[in-house]
Order: structure tokens, then C-alpha cells, then sequence
């Protein structure tokens, strides 16, 4: 989420995808190999698919130390023997072993080619330990700068979380770093000294004392992204409950800072409302096996499935703050929402490419509003999503660049989910929207997804060919103008500012009555039977408008 929090951070920069041949070679000649090897699925990670991995690792706050290992479970799927496992530093893998047999690893920057000495047959699921250590990169600004966050409570206890979103979760841990794979399903088990209590992804196991230390054992039995993993350690207390939810009881667990107990057990009421909201909008929730969680963390928040981070302060809002300026935004705490919208859009419909993130983050934003729709009304959700738009930039276009693990404009957010919120105008049946919402994340579910297949499952849901609606608002930075000019009895417009065979209906109002135009890039004249004294567009479409 985090990039894609950034989003959240208020006010930040945005991105784009049809920029010029000049321009985007430029663009392209500034990526370098390690891009490459990160953002691509390169031949030695083709032939393998991700089945579980076991994350069995050792932190030591006081010297801000990681150590351990991860075993990794795979399949073959081609025949290859070079296998690319990726770590960054200072991070350093000691071994990789595989059958009692340690195996030569040729060292690339932040990728790691191990060369296997066992047959890699068709159909095996084979296995191999990925030993390591090291003093991981300090987050500097988590989470849009993420890696470890080192911190100490209000009283002296340490307080240690993960955030990696963009950065890649090898930042912390060794694994296939990148999002078109995701694991199976997943045993994650963190030692720590024996006074502090970790909290990870999933559900709790087992804790096991060795010594002066406990080693807590997380198993998360649904497929998850590598930056959805996390660890969060502090002087935790736990409190819960049970959702009466779609699919049954759903347990709900909370777990906070000793001191915030009594302000957190009323302040995240705002989780079960998510929960009924978003069951309602999205269909059930996607992670019934592994709970639901909210862990205060550090820094701000972040979409960890299952194991969602909340660092809001305990304030309604962002940090307090209404980032749509209209109130509406301060009926909520914007990091329990939002980031809990992620465990539809981000952990169960996941971008293959980086380069789609805008479905993590357009369809999670466009979330908060629609819970603002489920308690509050049709009304004053539209009056929140459009108050969104003074944060958009329109500097690049929503889609990064493919295979290089760059992600598009930030205005993915605020952008994305006004594009969505206009799609839903142009269907003009709610209950029709809220079905294709809810079958998408059943045609979807623990999938990695690319915007093609986003696009098309929309046109065929909707019954609207959105080739070009899809092309004008993710690919060019072009706000679709409609000029006009009133002359008595006539209205004259058209479209301008836009792509080819771009002709989106529109609905306005002309003297207090509404109705829909369909512009395209000539002039039509709309011939009135009396004069024209009013004239409005619909504020829910989001485009310019200029008379002449």
C-alpha cells in the first residue's frame, strides 16, 4: 500500500503512461540492469512456481540484527538448473543448501543465482534453505522509504516493525521478489527476547521458550504477496472479537500497545463497520482461514494481509486531517479503512506488475468512499470523492513501466478512484455496480491480475466497450474537456482534450432538467424548444469543462 500510502501522505507526486517516444526512452535509459533482474520474470525464476516458503529467523533489537533462514518449496516447471533468489543489502546469504548438499551462488547485487546440483524434473516439488544475515536497511521514512523501523515506546520498550511495499520485501528476508508468484502458503517463526511478543501474518501456532528468548510461529495458510509479509514487535497486549461475517465467524484480533489498550478498544470500532461495509460492496472477505488483524505499528500503516499495520495516532481521519476537505473524511480513521480495503484490492486481487498498481491502490481509495456510501449515503460519498480531486496532479499517467518494477503517478489514489467513480455514472444501476464489484472479486480471488484483464472483465460486466475510457484516464494525463456554447435555444459542443474515439456520455443539467449528451472531438448542436437560461454538468463525471 505504501508507495501507494504515500497517496495517502497527503500530497504527492504523481505519474504517467503515455508520455512521448523521446520521453520515454529517456525514461527507459535510465533503468539499469538491477531493475531489470527485479522487475522482470526473468528464466530463473520462470521455471519454478512458489509453493511455500518457511520463514524461520532470529531479531536482536539491541544490535538491530536479523539472522536465520527461509525454506523455500517449489515446483518445477521447466527443466533449468540456475535458480535466482533475491536479498538486498547490507544483507548477506551464508549458504543456500539443498539435500544436505550446499550449492555455489554467483552474487549480482540484489539477486542471487544458485546453481543446483539435483535434478530439476517436471512436477517435482523440491526444496531448498536459504541461510542468511545480517543488519537489514533502517527504515528512514516508513513506510514510503520502508525497511525495519527501530523504534522504542513511551516506556523504553523496544518497538520493531516491517514495511516494504515498492522497496521489495528482500529488503528483510531472501525470496522471489516479485509479484506475478505468490506463495502458497507460508510458516513464519521469529525469535525474540522473552519480554516482548511478535505478531506476524495469519494465525498463531505456537510459542516455543528457548532460553531468555520465545520463538513465535505465524501460519498463514492463504496464497500471499512477499510484501505482504510482516513482523511486528513491541509490548503488545491482544484484544478480540468475533464477526459474524459472509462465510461464517470471523475472528477479529487487535493488538496494541500496553498504554493504548483502553483508547484502542473504542477507537477500533471503526473495524467491524469495514468489515460490514466492504462484505456488502466487495462480497466476503478474503482471508476467513488466516483472521483478520490490526497491529499498531511505528509509522503510519500498511496493507499486510491479514496483519493489517495501524500507526493513525488514534485520530479520525488522515493523522487527522480530512484529505477531502468536505468533513466527511473525519467520520472515519482513514488507516483502518483504507489499508483494510487492501485485503480485496492489493492481497487477494494482486497487480502482476508493479506497473498496475493502480488497482491496489484506485479501487482501495475509491473504497473509502463507498463506505462513507454504506453509512452515510449515496450523497455524501460523492461529495468525498470529488472534494478528492484537489490532490490530484495529473503529472504522468496512472501505468509504470513494465518489467522494471516501476510503478505509474501517485495520482493512482485520487485519480483511480474518481475514474471509478465515474465508471459507476456511466452504468447508472448502483445494485448493477455493486454485483460487478463483488464478482470481480470472486472471478479474482487470490489472483495476480494485469490491467488487461481488469479492463476486460469491466467492458464484458458493464456491457460498455472501455477501451478508450480506459486508455484516456490510465494512459495519458488528459482530463477530458467538454466545450460548449450556449446561443438561445442552442447548446453547441464537443469533446476536446482527448484520444482518439474517445465519446463518453455525459450527464447534465439544462434548465433544471437533467439529461445525457454524447459528445465525441466534432461539434453537435442540441436544438431546445425554449431558451437556455441554466446549463450544468454533473459533478460526479470526472472532466473539464469550458464555454466559449
Amino acid at each position: 500500500m505504501m508507495n501507494r500510502l504515500l497517496l495517502i501522505c497527503l500530497f504527492f507526486s504523481v505519474s504517467t503512461f503515455y508520455l512521448n517516444a523521446q520521453a520515454l526512452l529517456s525514461e527507459k535509459n535510465n533503468f539499469t540492469r538491477q531493475d531489470t533482474l527485479r522487475g522482470n520474470i526473468t528464466p530463473e525464476r520462470a521455471w519454478w512456481d512458489l509453493t511455500y516458503y518457511h520463514l524461520d529467523i532470529k531479531v536482536d533489537p539491541d544490535k538491530k540484527y536479523i539472522s536465520g533462514k527461509n525454506t523455500i518449496q517449489y515446483k518445477v516447471l521447466e527443466n533449468n538448473s540456475v535458480m535466482q533468489i533475491d536479498l538486498q543489502p547490507p544483507l548477506k546469504i551464508t549458504k543456500v543448501v539443498q539435500n544436505n548438499t550446499e550449492l555455489e551462488v554467483e552474487h549480482d547485487g540484489n539477486a542471487h543465482f544458485i546453481t543446483l546440483k539435483d535434478n530439476q524434473n517436471i512436477g517435482d516439488v523440491l526444496s531448498l534453505d536459504v541461510h542468511y544475515e545480517g543488519h537489514p536497511k533502517e527504515a528512514v521514512r516508513a513506510p514510503w522509504d520502508g525497511g525495519i523501523s527501530w523504534k522504542k515506546d513511551a516506556n523504553g520498550n523496544h518497538f520493531i516493525a516491517s514495511s516494504c511495499q515498492g522497496l521489495g520485501a528482500s529488503v528483510w528476508w531472501p525470496n522471489k521478489d516479485h509479484m506475478y508468484d505468490e506463495v502458497d502458503s507460508m510458516l513464519i517463526s521469529v525469535n525474540i527476547p522473552d519480554k516482548l511478543i511478535n505478531v506476524s501474518n495469519g494465525r498463531l501456532r505456537s510459542i516455543e521458550r528457548i532460553g531468555d528468548t520465545k520463538t513465535y510461529h505465524w501460519i498463514v495458510k492463504s496464497p500471499i504477496n512477499n510484501y505482504g509479509v510482516n513482523i511486528n514487535i513491541g509490548d503488545y497486549v491482544n484484544f478480540s472479537e468475533v464477526y459474524d461475517g459472509m462465510a461464517g465467524n470471523l475472528d477479529m484480533d487487535y493488538y496494541v500497545l500496553r498504554d493504548n489498550l483502553e483508547k484502542a478498544k473504542s477507537h477500533f470500532k471503526d473495524a467491524p463497520k469495514m468489515m460490514k461495509a466492504f462484505e456488502h460492496w466487495f462480497g466476503q472477505y478474503p482471508f476467513y482461514r488466516d483472521s483478520f488483524k490490526l497491529v499498531e505499528v511505528p509509522y503510519l500503516g500498511m496493507e499486510h494481509q491479514s496483519s493489517v499495520t495501524y500507526g493513525n495516532q488514534y485520530k479520525t481521519g488522515y493523522l487527522g486531517t480530512d484529505l477531502s476537505g468536505t468533513g466527511w473524511g473525519l467520520k472515519f480513521d482513514f488507516i483502518i479503512i483504507h489499508e483494510s480495503g487492501h485485503e480485496w484490492f492489493a492481497n487477494s486481487i494482486t497487480n502482476k506488475d508493479v506497473a498496475d498498481m493502480w488497482i491496489h491502490e484506485g479501487f482501495t481509495a475509491y473504497s473509502e468512499n463507498l463506505f462513507l456510501d454504506y453509512y452515510y449515503g449515496k450523497e455524501a460519498s460523492a461529495e468525498y470523492v470529488i472534494g478528492t480531486r484537489k490532490n490530484i496532479q495529473n503529472d504522468r499517467p496512472l501505468i509504470g513501466q513494465y518489467g522494471v518494477n516501476k510503478e505509474g503517478s501517485s495520482d493512482m489514489y485520487y485519480k483511480g478512484a474518481n475514474m471509478l467513480h465515474t465508471l459507476r455514472q456511466l452504468i447508472e444501476d448502483d445494485e448493477k455496480w455493486r454485483q460487478i464489484l463483488r464478482k470481480m472479486n470472486v472471478e479474482f480471488y487470490h489472483q495476480t491480475v494485469t490491467t488487461q484483464k481488469i479492463e476486460d472483465f469491466l467492458s464484458r460486466e458493464t456491457g460498455i466497450d472501455l477501451t478508450a475510457f480506459f486508455n484516456q484516464y490510465l494512459r495519458t494525463i488528459k482530463i477530458p474537456t467538454l466545450e460548449y456554447s450556449i446561443d438561445k435555444k442552442n447548446l453547441k459542443y464537443r469533446w476536446t482534450n482527448i484520444i482518439e474515439n474517445f465519446d463518453m456520455p455525459i450527464q447534465i443539467k439544462i434548465n433544471d432538467k437533467e439529461q445525457w449528451l454524447f459528445p465525441k472531438a466534432q461539434w453537435h448542436t442540441l436544438k431546445l424548444d425554449s431558451k437556455i437560461t441554466g446549463f450544468e454538468i454533473d459533478p460526479d463525471f470526472y472532466v473539464q469543462s469550458k464555454k466559449l
